[in-house]
């Protein structure tokens, strides 16, 4: 814990803004979310040394700041908005101005003090957008087919040759995405290890590698409740409900769903602890989840002890 003295700073990002709020003075101040505003921003924190620093993850827009302010050796952090809006709740302050918005920021840093993260360097974040361009590919396949099946004439031709664009495109993307991991020595090794299992392919490596570096470096129970495949507990008083998994970095866990399917079949580890699971009466979503989960810390292990596929790791 920190003492009285120390300084808590909310930064509220906008396309074109940066407002940001200091605790406990209370000071405001805004500049542009421009290279230039975010150079005249890091002098005037740097003076200030704050204990910690808090923004939002808005979907992108605060990476150029995130990075810009580590590189400056200001400790800050992205947190999830929800959590944010859910203290906002808490504390009373329903009124929202970006103003308001980085006081609430602030505040949250000061009371809940979330750990400063691992921030990804240029090369990761490449690595990182290509990936979500993939998943827009892929989405924008999965709806036009789905036309395609209603589709007569002129816009069924239509619908397949966009069909057509995209699934070269997508193909394009899975050369480029190799590419990068093949080009850097430590993202290829780890490629190595995690494909040694059965089950895992060069899209859910590539997403390990690129949306959790935290991989090989963090226990089970906190890479599991990381990307959300940690159960939690919904009980009350005699009440004992279903325990529910949420949270986490649904990119990462979307994606290991989709392995786990195929792992099921597949992996004998995982086929043998997934029948296990059915025939002591889990539904099949649970005990997919359980599979999840498992999958995720034996790759987890493996990056950590930098070993290939053994049946022990199960």
């Amino acid at each position: 814990m920190s003492d009285n003295n120390a300084v808590f700073i909310g930064i509220d990002v906008s396309s074109t803004a940066l407002d940001v709020v200091v605790r406990p003075s209370g000071e405001y101040m805004s500049t542009a979310n421009t290279d230039k505003g975010i150079d005249e921003l890091i002098g005037k924190l740097n003076a200030l040394k704050p204990e910690l620093i808090v923004v939002e993850a808005t979907g992108g827009l605060e990476i150029n700041v995130v990075c810009k302010l580590r590189s400056a050796g200001l400790p800050i952090v992205a947190v999830n908005p929800r959590q944010v809006r859910d203290f906002a709740k808490a504390t009373g302050e329903l009124a929202k101005t970006d103003k308001i918005d980085a006081g609430v920021i602030a505040h949250f840093g000061e009371a809940v003090r979330p750990p400063v993260r691992e921030v990804k360097d240029e090369d990761l974040q490449a690595l990182n957008d290509a990936l979500a361009r993939r998943k827009q590919l892929v989405d924008m396949l999965t709806a036009e087919k789905n036309r395609l099946i209603r589709a007569r004439g002129k816009m069924a031709k239509d619908i397949s040759a966009h069909i057509s664009w995209l699934e070269k495109r997508l193909g394009h993307i899975d050369d480029a995405l190799k590419k990068q991991v093949k080009n850097n020595p430590i993202w290829c090794k780890k490629a190595e290890i995690l494909q040694s299992v059965p089950g895992v392919g060069p899209v859910l490596s590539t997403t390990l590698i690129a949306a959790l570096p935290e991989l090989g470096k963090i226990g089970p129970k906190q890479i599991a409740a990381l990307v959300g495949v940690a159960p939690f507990n919904h009980d009350s008083g005699k009440y004992r409900g279903r325990r529910l998994v949420w949270g986490g970095r649904r990119a990462v866990r979307d994606v290991l769903y989709m392995a786990t399917l195929v792992a099921v079949r597949f992996n004998p580890v995982l086929n043998a602890f997934y029948n296990r699971l059915i025939q002591s009466g889990k539904k099949p979503k649970v005990a997919l989840t359980a599979c999840m989960r498992k999958l995720l810390t034996i790759v987890n292990a493996m990056l950590r002890d930098g070993v290939y596929w053994q049946a022990n790791y199960a």
